[in-house]
């Protein structure tokens, strides 16, 4: 054997696939880059996928790049160089659509200048970085990167830049801190920058789409390698639909890694693969299982064409690895060495043509892909080095996990074993304790390279129980208080469940999280939602009284209560589910709605379906599933999107998902009575069936006032009725916002999303865009004011950093609208910033029990000790939160029609110190609870600010009824009681 050159070659295999691009080097020329737009990479399709399937994209594919600088920074050569970096470098400044059902992408012009916020900042700013990191981009209007610079000192400051990964790569950031150091130079100077102009990235993706086809023997080849691969099941734990993520490091000894490398030595491998195995191995113990897959990143980043690009030039290598045969860990690491070469000879082959190759196998139940767990070896992070600053890289986190499950070695001064997960995959203690055996393993493999896998720490125990594992999983569930799952006694098998709040996860979303970690033979047909579970004299569940069982004739249906990311669900209506037994049965496959379910498929994928053939199986992925979504949304007027066709995947359910849909839209038109015209002084109201909107419509009426109430089909019958119009449409119908703004002759918009702030951001942009004509009232709220600086806040006082994301978006919408005011035809504005809102309404109600008070409410309801910080902990002299009476809000928000404020106005009752409210909970609860004071302060709890309300001082003036007490009652039953 030649092995001096396989040696090499496998060396210089693996060089190239962890290359970092660390070493600066001048970017070459490139010609002009083709004009017009260009395909997405295969790397940025896949992310820009991720936002069109559905719900929740948020910011866990945010790249947050902080530096903590020291000397004198120039602020205006700062702008400057990130200014004539993003004109640079064309990535930066592209924005992502879609034409014909396919994305591409297309340069923006250069934005001259690129803002750069200043903040003084206490400490080390390590909220308002977090919160910074953790603002979501809308890849359609741009992913120009955003600057946040933090001012500690007169000399000490931290530079946070915040990309999007669809833009940039970890070898990317090398690039741009290497050009904003000579740009920043030269701006300084005032010389004049001299460097070639780089390679652009659209160039890479266009090259990427015309060799696709000469990938045909690699795709060939990775297939056959991964065929039967499935996705791995991992524990679960009670934190069951939450992608949050936890990291835990643990030191290792300053022994260990030079024992890995040379253990790597020994086997013609680097520490990258010795880590590799270690995580095989650990992942091995945690599952038991030996057949498994863990994905790692390759790079196309080869060549002096690739020097100086900036873009996402990486792909998914999933290693297939046996660990059969209780092996050695020496004879582990040839194992992962030979697999990961294997992987590597093919880096170019797409890890989503793999997929589409391998079909449904390579996913679950849920449509998860095949690589969930992932492992790395992380070096010194870049930071950004302008001349004349010391500098020191700044780590930010995201609070999103983008894997269920990653490993990793951290390579540098301070050694460490490194452990992120999702907390839907593991709890804090079972995350700590992989964490701490994870090191040990390495610790033992180093110390024992030929120790075998049965010996090696860590070993998660698995749960047992006596009750059907679906159940098991729903108790644990931190959102159920109740769950129920008779076994074998109901056919089809059916869960049921009782929430701890109105506002908890959708039947369907609780039954995804159950496809996600049971077999498919233990998944429920469906998860019903009760008010209460049926008793028997005894106590027990009362099965026979179930929905759905054979026993009871169920003569009265149960009321589900609706998620936040839900449509109305009764017991046959969750989302994926079969019809129960003892309730009107889906219509037959032969429907009008099936069969344009049919055609669609048909459409989109190219052959006719079976009913119950599988969308995976039939050659559907990611993107399809949005194009197949999309038509029969256009088609059939539904409601229908990319995740709901993933987790459906089979015709016959799509159309029983279908119907279920429109008999909820069927049952709430029905109450709507037909669109009258329009009447003179018409008010546009959105969010009427919310609790401030609802009594806003009431107040109206009572003026005597037109109103054109928004509402979502399905909620259209709650706010009907005489002297109110509906049109259908919400926040994310940008067309339908401006065209029921433009009909309308004045505006209070009161809806808000609270969990896409950026959709706040974007309807108000196309509100204020529409409006043409009379008064605009804005209900914002006191979120704006972030963190003042004095405890005393004026009305319009500036806010203060940090704004948590709402609190911006309040702001950003403010500005919006107040720039808008007084042009064109347009009225008077007024932004009428609220605190919590009380009043007798169930999503007030809610808000009490389950908002920023929930921590007081509960702790009373359930006996428990309610702990509050003292007078004077911290610096503050008084803990609590200021309030407004639903009404008063309302009588303060139409007031500003006939009286706008032209700007800030704040609508608060009064201001309850947090002993004064703990005190009343007790007592309208009849509770127990003792009421202690700390020197801790929890986050709920942390708010000492007062604001004044002197414009709107008349409206708010309270009535009867309106006191803290009589509302406070209304809300907890004790008015009732």
């Amino acid at each position: 054997m030649h092995t001096d050159t396989t040696a090499a070659l496998q060396e210089e295999l693996l060089r190239r696939a962890r290359a970092a691009a660390r070493t600066p080097n001048s970017p070459t020329t490139s010609g002009p880059c083709a004009d017009g737009p260009a395909p997405l990479s295969r790397a940025q399709r896949r992310l820009w996928l991720t936002e069109q399937l559905g719900p929740g994209g948020g910011a866990q594919y945010n790249v947050p790049f902080a530096t903590r600088l020291r000397g004198p920074l120039d602020m205006d050569a700062l702008g400057t160089a990130l200014t004539d970096l993003v004109r640079r470098h064309e990535i930066l400044r592209t924005r992502y659509d879609r034409r014909d059902g396919e994305p591409y992408q297309e340069p923006l012009p250069a934005p001259a200048p690129v803002a750069v916020r200043l903040v003084d900042a206490d400490g080390d700013g390590r909220e308002l970085l977090d919160a910074e990191a953790g603002r979501p981009f809308d890849l359609a209007a741009g992913t120009v990167p955003r600057a946040l610079v933090l001012r500690h000192g007169p000399q000490d400051h931290t530079v946070l830049l915040t990309f999007h990964h669809i833009s940039v790569d970890g070898p990317s950031l090398d690039t741009v801190a290497e050009e904003l150091a000579g740009l920043y130079s030269a701006a300084r100077d005032g010389i004049p920058y001299r460097e070639p102009q780089p390679p652009q990235y659209a160039d890479f993706a266009r090259r990427e789409c015309a060799q696709t086809d000469g990938l045909a023997e690699g795709l060939d080849h990775r297939a056959r390698r991964l065929s039967g691969a499935a996705p791995l099941r991992l524990p679960r734990s009670a934190d069951a639909d939450s992608r949050r993520a936890a990291t835990h490091t643990t030191p290792l000894d300053d022994h260990v890694l030079p024992a890995l490398r040379a253990l790597g030595t020994q086997h013609r491998a680097t520490l990258f693969t010795v880590t590799l195995a270690a995580a095989f191995a650990a992942l091995h113990r945690l599952t038991g299982e030996t057949d498994l897959v863990i994905g790692c990143a390759g790079t196309h980043r080869e060549g002096r064409a690739m020097r100086g690009l900036v873009g996402l030039c990486v792909n998914t290598l999933p290693v297939r690895v046996d660990l059969s045969g209780d092996p050695a860990f020496a004879v582990l690491v040839e194992r992962v060495r030979e697999a990961l070469l294997d992987a590597q000879r093919h880096r170019d082959v797409p890890f989503d043509l793999i997929l589409e190759r391998l079909g449904a196998g390579a996913r679950d139940t849920d449509g998860t892909a095949l690589v969930r767990v992932t492992s790395d070896v992380l070096r010194e992070p870049t930071a950004l080095r302008l001349p004349g600053l010391r500098a020191e890289a700044v780590e930010v986190g995201l609070a999103d996990a983008k894997f269920d499950l990653s490993f990793g070695v951290v390579d540098t001064g301070r050694p460490e074993a490194l452990v992120r997960h999702r907390r839907s995959v593991l709890g804090g203690t079972a995350g700590q304790e992989l964490g701490r055996s994870f090191a040990a393993l390495l610790d033992a493999v180093a110390a024992d390279p030929g120790i075998r896998l049965s010996r090696l720490p860590g070993r998660l125990a698995q749960q047992d129980g006596d009750v059907h594992p679906a159940e098991a999983l729903l108790r644990a569930h931190p959102e159920v208080a109740e769950a129920v799952v008779p076994y074998p006694a109901v056919q089809p098998l059916l869960a049921y469940a009782v929430l701890r709040r109105t506002d908890g996860p959708s039947p369907a979303r609780l039954r995804a999280g159950l496809r996600a970690r049971l077999a498919p033979e233990s998944v429920p047909a469906a998860v019903v939602l009760l008010d209460a579970m049926p008793r028997t004299p005894r106590g027990t569940v009362d099965a026979a009284r179930l929905p759905g069982a054979p026993a009871a004739a169920v003569t009265e249906p149960f009321a589900a209560v609706p998620g936040p990311d839900a449509d109305a669900f009764t017991p046959q209506g969750t989302a994926d589910a079969a019809p129960l037994p003892g309730t009107a049965a889906a219509p037959p496959p032969n429907g009008p709605r099936a069969a344009a379910v049919t055609e669609a498929f048909t459409a989109v994928l190219g052959h006719a379906p079976g009913p119950d053939d599988d969308f995976f199986a039939l050659g559907g992925q990611s993107l399809t599933a949005v194009q197949l979504a999309e038509q029969l949304r256009a088609a059939l007027g539904l409601p229908l999107n990319g995740l709901d066709i993933l987790q459906a995947r089979t015709p016959r359910a799509v159309a029983a998902l279908l119907e279920t849909r429109a008999t909820e839209q069927a049952a709430a038109r029905s109450s709507v009575r037909p669109r009258r015209t329009r009447a003179a002084g018409t008010v546009l109201v959105t969010g009427g069936t919310g609790g401030v909107g609802s009594f806003v419509l009431r107040e109206l009426a009572a003026r005597g006032r037109p109103v054109l109430a928004l509402a979502r089909p399905e909620s259209a019958h709650l706010v009907a009725g005489d002297g109110v119009d509906v049109v259908e449409g919400d926040l994310s119908d940008l067309a339908g916002l401006r065209a029921a703004v433009a009909s309308a002759d004045a505006v209070i918009h009161a809806a808000c999303t609270f969990t896409r702030p950026e959709v706040d951001v974007a309807a108000m942009e196309a509100m204020t865009g529409a409006w043409c004509r009379g008064p605009f009232v804005f209900v914002s709220s006191v979120d704006a004011y972030g963190h003042p600086a004095e405890a005393q806040v004026a009305e319009g006082a500036a806010s203060g950093e940090p704004l948590s994301p709402y609190g911006r978006a309040k702001l950003d919408c403010e500005r919006l609208l107040l720039g808008a005011a007084g042009s064109d035809g347009r009225g008077g504005a007024s932004a009428v910033r609220s605190p919590l809102v009380w009043g007798p309404h169930a999503r007030l109600r809610d808000q009490l029990r389950w908002g920023a008070t929930g921590i007081l409410y509960q702790a009373a309801a359930n006996g428990r000790p309610i702990v509050l910080p003292g007078p004077g902990t911290h610096g503050h002299d008084w803990y609590g939160a200021p309030w407004v009476h639903a009404a008063a809000l309302a009588r303060a928000v139409t007031a500003c029609l006939d009286d706008p404020v032209h700007g800030v106005a704040n609508a608060v009752s009064g201001h309850v110190a947090w002993p004064e409210l703990a005190a009343q909970l007790v007592e309208l609860l009849g509770s127990n609870s003792r009421v202690l004071f700390g020197e801790e302060v929890h986050p709920d709890l942390d708010h000492h600010w007062r604001y004044r309300a002197d414009r709107l001082a008349d409206a708010l003036r309270p009535r009867p009824g309106e006191d803290l007490r009589s509302v406070l009652a209304s809300m907890t039953g004790a008015a009732e009681a």
